[in-house]
């Protein structure tokens, strides 16, 4: 049982088989929701029982549940609406019967309401068993003449607020002469910046060091250079945020991955989290050496910093 004024919001997600159920699952699972998918009746009420849940909740409803019921999901609503003081939604994906039958036809799969039959029976039963849902709809998505990406921009209308987690942004600096790193959406090389492997006293320092960076910055290459990256992705990153993606990769290479490519890392790092991203730090050569941690830090966005 929810306790009365749980601030948790719970969204039921539903709709005939093949409308973009799933996607819509894994959109508010990026968005910071806890989603589960075809969770039995029997079972939600476990998922309120303990203390109250840190996350807000999304909830896939299938007719292919072995305990699915018209009534049970109706009342299921009716019962969050109270117990959440309000902040339960009823999410119906709908599609019409001809592009279902097409998708299910695509997939060669068979419908779960037709196990013997044509899908297009199946198709028919299922959408007059959850009309009745339909109605009782909060928000209603016709998703026929949508692609993934126009779903996923149309929850993010609907779902993403302050709270909800942003795009993540991750940088790590990598030695060139292992390889650009697998998985990288861009790359920025400094290898033209004065290299600290050429002084004595530094050669066995990182780029962590204080020394490392003072030599790094002494270069009056450096300060611009910084400038063009954050000004670049300054640019795409809200882009991209807008496109429904949750992660992007940037590397930044020098030729040991030592020294220069973990300073101007860190630097562009820390700026992209005064600016409000959250920003992962990982720095591949140190932590193959065991200099870094393997998992990288975290910084939230606000300037705070976790492992």
């Amino acid at each position: 049982m929810i306790s009365q004024g749980n601030p948790t919001r719970v969204v039921l997600v539903t709709g005939p088989s093949g409308a973009g159920r799933s996607t819509a699952i894994n959109v508010l699972e990026d968005l910071g929701f806890e989603a589960i998918d075809n969770i039995p009746f029997r079972m939600i009420p476990r998922l309120f029982e303990t203390e109250t849940l840190s996350h807000p909740l999304a909830l896939g409803i299938d007719v292919r549940n072995r305990d699915f019921s018209l009534a049970r999901l109706l009342d299921l609503h009716q019962d969050l609406i109270r117990q959440t003081d309000g902040n339960a939604t009823l999410l119906y994906l709908d599609c019409r019967p001809d592009i279902l039958l097409r998708r299910y036809s695509e997939t060669r799969r068979r419908h779960p309401m037709a196990q013997a039959e044509t899908p297009e029976i199946g198709i028919a039963r299922e959408i007059d068993l959850l009309r009745p849902v339909e109605n009782r709809a909060d928000i209603l998505i016709d998703t026929s003449h949508l692609s993934p990406h126009d779903l996923k921009a149309e929850l993010h209308g609907w779902f993403a607020d302050a709270s909800s987690q942003r795009l993540s942004v991750a940088l790590q600096s990598f030695s060139f002469k292992r390889g650009i790193p697998h998985g990288v959406d861009m790359v920025f090389d400094c290898r033209f910046l004065a290299n600290p492997h050429w002084e004595q006293g530094l050669r066995e320092k990182t780029g962590l060091d204080e020394a490392v960076q003072g030599f790094v910055a002494s270069d009056a290459r450096l300060a611009p250079f910084l400038n063009k990256i954050v000004d670049l992705l300054a640019f795409l990153l809200p882009e991209v945020d807008r496109e429904g993606k949750t992660h992007v990769s940037v590397g930044i290479g020098c030729t040991g991955g030592q020294h220069r490519s973990v300073v101007v890392t860190e630097r562009v790092a820390r700026t992209l989290a005064e600016q409000g991203w959250r920003v992962s730090i990982g720095h591949k050569e140190l932590a193959r050496r065991g200099i870094a941690p393997a998992g990288g830090v975290v910084l939230s966005g606000l300037g705070g910093t976790e492992e």
